[in-house]
């Protein structure tokens, strides 16, 4: 594709995601900053439409891009690029909308997952369609637990995960406990066996009941199960923040069809982890665009995406859901730098 072709394309992309509607000949000599005659446009337009880069709706003279226009625009014709850690002189309005992003995560020192929540609110308010964020993948093992007495035979066991987050389970033991009781077990198990799974300590504890006392083991053996379950039922998990935003976008919600298809990706969700967890292995700001990738159920929809970490380690994936036709030089910032702060932020906690 020669220069011209190009500045065409790039032209007329710019103006369908500004305007909604297909882009003619004559506004693409407006805009296009070309001194081209309008038979010589439409000439340009005919060679794009056979090449797949744009297509004809209906019967109207204007154009609009498709999926593989939306890819090649992207690729190479984008002016705003996702930040390069260090080498980029950040624009006032990258620093003002990195400013944002640090006050609306700043807030949020209750822990990991208020954070991570955080940052999807903040992908969905800043972007204006949907943000998601898949949660890190747990491992099963614990940094440390408590016990808290609550009745006489009722127990709170308070589990913290190496990443710092709480869980709580209540156990109902047959026993009653005093608190210096439960002291005495919440020191036995974390000297012993904090950095294991439950299910490690399950089988430690079959060879050492014997050197247990009763109501210990009775203890250590509930608080196993409970334990257990508690980290089963905190996996991997895909939070979304603004779905109904995308109520009012009318190239995803036109037809009953679109809507059922789109509310089946936010119900079920296989989708969804399947590509963030491909984004997860990639690195930086990652872009799907339904019609040319699988991953996305709807040809109308995109999905811009980036991994954090927490020290230097991958362990989630974020993004915005949204339409093909979105802003994405500005919405690729938003993700990049929300990327960024929320790593940072997680490894400071």
């Amino acid at each position: 594709m020669d220069e011209r072709s190009k500045t065409l394309l790039k032209t007329l992309i710019e103006r369908y995601i500004a305007e909604g509607q297909p882009v003619g000949s004559r506004t693409l000599s407006k805009y296009s900053g070309l001194d081209l005659s309008p038979a010589t446009i439409r000439n340009v337009m005919s060679d794009l439409e056979e090449m797949g880069f744009i297509a004809s709706p209906h019967t109207s003279a204007g154009r609009i891009p498709t999926p593989r226009g939306y890819r090649l625009f992207v690729d190479s014709m984008l002016t705003a690029r996702p930040l390069e850690g260090g080498t980029v002189e950040m624009t006032a309005e990258l620093a003002a909308l990195t400013g944002q992003i640090q006050g609306q995560l700043a807030g949020q020192q209750l822990g990991p997952q208020r954070m991570i929540t955080a940052a999807a609110h903040t992908l969905s308010n800043l972007s204006r369609f949907a943000g998601v964020i898949m949660t890190p993948r747990r491992g099963q093992s614990f940094r440390q637990v408590e016990f808290m007495r609550l009745s006489e035979k009722r127990i709170l066991l308070i589990i913290v995960s190496p990443e710092g987050d709480v869980q709580n389970r209540i156990i109902q033991t047959e026993l009653p406990y005093t608190p210096a009781q439960l002291i005495e077990a919440a020191n036995f198990f974390n000297s012993h066996y904090a950095g294991m799974s439950f299910d490690a300590v399950r089988s430690h504890l079959r060879v050492e009941l014997q050197d247990l006392r009763r109501d210990m083991s009775a203890l250590m053996q509930a608080a196993v199960e409970a334990g257990s379950s508690a980290m089963a039922e905190d996996d991997d998990q895909v939070f979304i923040s603004g779905e109904r935003k995308l109520l009012e976008v009318e190239d995803l919600s036109s037809s009953m069809d679109k809507l059922r298809r789109l509310f089946d990706v936010f119900e079920h969700k296989t989708n969804l982890l399947q590509l963030l967890d491909v984004s997860s292995h990639a690195q930086g700001v990652q872009i799907f665009i339904g019609g040319e990738s699988q991953l996305v159920p709807l040809e109308d929809m995109a999905v811009i995406t980036a991994p954090y970490g927490v020290d230097g380690q991958i362990v989630g994936t974020l993004g915005v859901i949204g339409p093909t036709r979105m802003a994405y030089e500005r919405v690729i910032p938003i993700v990049d730098i929300t990327a960024r702060l929320l790593s940072s932020a997680l490894s400071q906690n």
